[in-house]
């Protein structure tokens, strides 16, 4: 899972993170832009990995869409 953290003082939102390394970013974005003021905004949950690719399902579908493609050519 992974996790991206948005200040609640302004537009700044972190990438997509593990949340220890996220909630570290919010925190430091804080101490250097908004001095004095407790870290709030609030946290963004992603179920599914940003950076992973296809899965095996998708690969498949699309393996065998171009091979009905392929046959229907040939006809």
């Amino acid at each position: 899972m992974a996790y991206r953290f948005w200040c609640g003082e302004c537009g700044f939102k972190t990438p997509w993170l593990a949340e220890s390394e996220g909630a570290k970013r919010q925190l430091e974005h804080y101490a250097k832009q908004h001095p004095g003021i407790l870290a709030g905004g609030h946290v963004e949950t992603n179920r599914k990995n940003p950076q992973g690719g296809l899965g095996c399902l998708q690969v498949a579908g699309i393996l065998v869409l171009l091979l009905i493609i392929a046959a229907a050519c040939q006809r």
